[in-house]
């Protein structure tokens, strides 16, 4: 069962004190950044290690190309921009010198979705996850929970391949009580429940918590599903949850073609069709605004999960 807390550094913070951590213990461990050294808080890491760290200026595709090489003799790179140059900007070099040369990179892309806020529609990713989910080989991963970050880089360290990871830099709310033992490919059961099943990603899984509080008020019993890993999904999780519940939600900070919701729908139209409905961005581009003001306008608020639940069980008829 979730507990939440505020109590935990951001998204940002993890991630730098997780880089320092590995590459003090493995020198193999090598960071590339695209001049947001400030922005993400790894200034420092290019002082404690020059011979690690690497700032290769506003060039992301061609940061992508150096890391590809880097991880063919042997380095395990770690390589970061904001989402939206992190996979558009890069996608050619991510596809050729990353997936079909099978490298072993990680490709970090913050702030996606709304939680860019104030820099509005060009730093927005609305299709990050769309543009690399067709890509052979690559694992796409959306984490907004500090202990889940941390968990996942640990884990991509460990684990040769091709990784895109979304995560918002300033998120600090967390739901596990400590860092959780994943497996990429399978999702986690956060809340239980029998009449219907969010399975949701990112800041979706904190939004569809707090729908199963609210609609556990008016005697609605609902399960909440952190499908984190978005390719692999877990399709036995979506069958069994299907199965059991007989109705499902996904909800994603995304747009809702071609992420976590066109993977739940696939697997369930193959498998197990039941009532189901996506909540996501509605093939839209970003704006300025805050956080709670974007999620409402495009539709991925928590007040909007509770309005699908509801729909999807009155096709269940429950």
């Amino acid at each position: 069962m979730y507990n939440f807390s505020n109590d935990n550094p951001e998204c940002r913070k993890i991630f730098c004190t997780t880089l320092r951590e590995m590459m003090e213990a493995n020198r193999d461990v090598v960071y590339l950044e695209a001049d947001l050294a400030g922005a993400i808080g790894t200034a420092g890491l290019f002082d404690e290690f020059p011979d690690q760290a690497f700032d290769l200026g506003i060039m992301e595709a061609n940061m992508v190309g150096v890391a590809g090489g880097m991880s063919l003799r042997g380095k395990i790179p770690f390589v970061h921009s904001f989402g939206t140059f992190a996979t558009r900007r890069c996608a050619d070099q991510a596809f050729m010198a990353g997936c079909y040369n099978h490298a072993n990179i990680r490709i970090f892309g913050s702030d996606p979705g709304v939680t860019a806020e104030a820099n509005g529609g060009t730093h927005m990713p609305f299709e990050d996850m769309g543009v690399f989910r067709s890509f052979p080989g690559m694992i796409i991963l959306d984490i907004a929970e500090p202990n889940l970050l941390k968990a996942v880089m640990e884990k991509s360290a460990a684990q040769y391949g091709m990784y895109y990871i979304r995560f918002p830099r300033k998120w600090k709310t967390s739901y596990y009580s400590g860092v959780p033992n994943i497996e990429f490919g399978k999702g986690m059961v956060v809340r239980n429940g029998e009449d219907a099943t969010v399975i949701a990603s990112g800041i979706e899984v904190t939004a569809a918590l707090h729908a199963a509080e609210t609609l556990e008020k008016e005697g609605c019993s609902i399960r909440v599903v952190d499908m984190f890993s978005v390719k692999p999904v877990d399709a036995d999780l979506i069958i069994r949850c299907a199965e059991e519940t007989g109705a499902i939600v996904s909800a994603e900070n995304h747009n809702y073609m071609g992420g976590l919701g066109s993977a739940v729908a696939e697997t369930l139209a193959e498998e197990c069709p039941v009532p189901f409905m996506r909540i996501g961005i509605r093939d839209s581009f970003g704006e300025v605004g805050s956080m709670p003001f974007l999620m409402e306008k495009f539709g991925i608020s928590e007040a909007h999960i509770r309005e699908a639940v509801k729909k999807v069980l009155m096709k269940k008829g429950a």
